[in-house]
């Protein structure tokens, strides 16, 4: 195999775009007086989009056990490698992380949320010490998960313009190898 699956694929670019919508409705609610219709949408859209991040990185997990990755060619160095297999790592915990952080952050705040119609009620009794310390965490975490994308994003294009090797090209829809 010189590509990922179709799937997978599919998948990394769907989690790309949905992260891009979590991270930017986050950012632009702050536009918006609060407690307006549109801060609240902004709001409602970083939640689910976010806990839609969530499940499709466990589907990812699943799909990364079930096929093997394929070569990179011409192989880079074992050091590269090493470096990819932790940068996945901290791609995954990262992303696996902030929504649960998010959700927790909701409980503690005592604050009740719709998933796509399906309201959530807090699951814990409030508490606004262990809510401001989620809260820090959970904007920690996803400022590190700006880096994170923006490190990954150019190692891939190090690999395809500075060691031409198919690194890129493995991820990419429709294109041949």
């Amino acid at each position: 195999m010189t590509k990922f699956s179709k799937l997978q694929i599919q998948l990394h670019w769907l989690t790309l775009v949905l992260l891009a919508v979590t991270y930017a409705a986050m950012e632009l609610r702050g536009w918006f007086p609060k407690d307006s219709n549109a801060y609240l949408a902004m709001r409602a859209t970083h939640y689910n989009v976010g806990v839609l991040v969530w499940l499709l990185m466990f589907l990812r997990l699943g799909l990364k056990q079930k096929y093997k990755d394929p070569r990179i060619v011409p192989q880079p160095p074992r050091w590269q490698m090493t470096a990819a297999k932790l940068m996945h790592i901290a791609l995954y915990a990262t992303f696996l992380a902030l929504p649960i952080l998010g959700i927790a952050l909701m409980a503690y705040g005592g604050k009740s949320w719709d998933f796509f119609g399906f309201t959530i009620s807090p699951f814990v009794t409030p508490n606004s010490g262990v809510k401001a310390t989620i809260k820090n965490l959970h904007e920690t975490l996803a400022n590190i998960g700006y880096f994170l994308i923006a490190l990954h994003a150019a190692a891939a294009l190090f690999h395809h313009y500075v060691q031409k090797d198919n690194t890129l090209l493995r991820m990419m829809p429709n294109k041949k190898i």
